[in-house]
């Protein structure tokens, strides 16, 4: 019961998305099942520190990186504050825990080459697929909107006449993104196609599977990867990479952090300085070969 609270508590009064309520379940209850497999215990409101010590060795045993263990346990420590505020534990065992270490991660975006050889140079199929594929690149690079945010457009956040999209980001918090005229088109292009297919079920969104349902999360993965795997030999190429790619463009070219930060919907500044390590990469390269002392 206390596990379906805290969903419950997530969900409407944390405002945490779907994906990420999701994960925090997932997190739970894999401990729970390892409390009852390993120690035969079933009530992981009752269990002491040890347990999760336990729990943290196994999964290295198992290969598991530090960084998802640091998330796992972040979870179960939401869990258990949770838990204390309600009354039903009296201590957190989390309490004195320490995250594992962890290298810094490093995310490379795309070259603005890759964008312009998928966008320009790949001949996407002009049906409704290539053209809602095409679109997907598009919008995703030219707003470095999320993944989330992209599956959960709705028809009526789509303004064209004022090129802008409303979306709805982490914590409910809404914001305008402006669009190209170059994503205007294609917007205009694809909501042809659409029209076209023989059944829709969730016509209230803008992106649909060819069955005419909300497009997925995975389905979304494998648009990305299909295309950028003609183009790239990065390791990663996900969603994430593309609104990474979109904030490293950005300021690359000289955008203000601050505006910078507000495309991207982040609520703190801290947030978008992840990605300045890139643009500070690209001034020294412009400073290096511009400046006359360079060539001394």
């Amino acid at each position: 019961m206390s596990l379906k609270a805290f969903i419950s508590y997530l969900s409407l009064e944390k405002n945490y998305s779907p994906h990420t309520v999701k994960a925090y379940r997932k997190d739970i209850e894999a401990f729970s099942r390892y409390c009852r497999d390993e120690h035969q215990i079933n009530d992981i409101e009752a269990i002491a520190y040890t347990f999760i010590r336990g729990w943290v060795v196994s999964l290295v045993e198992k290969g598991v990186a530090n960084r998802s263990i640091n998330r796992k346990i972040a979870s179960l420590k939401a869990y258990y504050k949770f838990l204390l505020r309600v009354g039903a534990v009296t201590v957190n065992p989390l309490a004195k825990h320490k995250a594992l270490k962890t290298s810094r991660k490093i995310e490379v975006p795309f070259s603005e080459k890759e964008m312009e050889e998928v966008l320009l140079k790949i001949p996407f199929e002009d049906d409704f697929e290539g053209m809602r594929d095409k679109l997907i690149i598009e919008l995703m690079y030219t707003t470095g909107m999320r993944r989330a945010e992209l599956i959960a457009l709705g028809m009526n956040n789509v303004d064209l006449s004022k090129g802008s999209l409303k979306v709805l980001g982490k914590r409910n918090k809404e914001r305008i993104i402006p669009i190209l005229p170059s994503t205007r088109k294609l917007f205009l292009s694809y909501f042809k196609k659409r029209s076209t297919l023989d059944f829709i079920e969730d016509a209230a969104f803008v992106f649909l599977s060819k069955s005419g349902n909300k497009i997925y999360e995975t389905l979304v993965y494998r648009i990305i990867n299909k295309y950028f795997s003609l183009v790239s030999t990065k390791v990663k190429q996900s969603p994430h990479i593309l609104r990474h790619t979109f904030a490293t463009h950005l300021l690359n070219k000289g955008a203000d952090l601050n505006s910078v930060k507000e495309l991207l919907g982040h609520s703190s500044l801290a947030s978008t300085q992840v990605y300045t390590h890139n643009s500070i990469a690209e001034l020294k390269k412009i400073h290096s070969s511009a400046h006359p002392r360079s060539k001394q």
